[in-house]
């Protein structure tokens, strides 16, 4: 496999590990506090514009909506990660970069795209909820391009059984 199916593998594996760490953030979050995670899934259908497309189950394709944005990041991140790897092969930690990031992320879009596009989505969940949130989506997917890089996947280096 060339390398930029790798990329493309692991990006994919990126995104839904930072996807299914957000989605359980959330579903643990609302158990806590009462809350209704359908909620949120429905304010993401509504936020992306997309309600119209599925408006009977709009739970469901907010899901859809959010694994598809997980998977575009985890794409993003990994192309990123592979070139930093390239510029500075001395870097091995992909955790820093990935939170940097995804705080990145965080702020453009709670800040500056969805005041605009959608402003009662910014206000579903306390800023820090949706903070930890996207942080956690970084952690899973450092974790996820870490061990794809150390692993077989990779082709690269091979983990010791040891």
């Amino acid at each position: 496999m060339n390398g930029e199916a790798k990329t493309v593998r692991q990006g994919f594996v990126t995104g839904v590990a930072g996807g299914v760490a957000e989605i359980a953030w959330v579903t643990v979050y609302a158990d806590v506090t009462g809350g209704d995670a359908a909620m949120l899934a429905q304010g993401v259908t509504s936020a992306a514009g997309v309600r119209a497309l599925l408006p009977s189950s709009p739970v469901m394709l907010g899901i859809i909506v959010h694994m598809s944005l997980a998977v575009m990041i985890g794409l993003l991140l990994a192309f990123a990660w592979r070139e930093l790897r390239e510029q500075l092969p001395s870097l091995k930690n992909p955790y820093p970069f990935a939170l940097v990031a995804l705080a990145g992320i965080w702020a453009l879009n709670f800040f500056v795209l969805l005041p605009i596009v959608s402003p009662a989505f910014v206000h579903l969940v306390p800023y820090s909820i949706s903070l930890i949130s996207k942080l956690l989506f970084g952690i899973a997917s450092a974790a996820a391009l870490q061990w794809q890089t150390m692993s077989k996947l990779d082709g690269r280096r091979q983990v010791s059984p040891e």
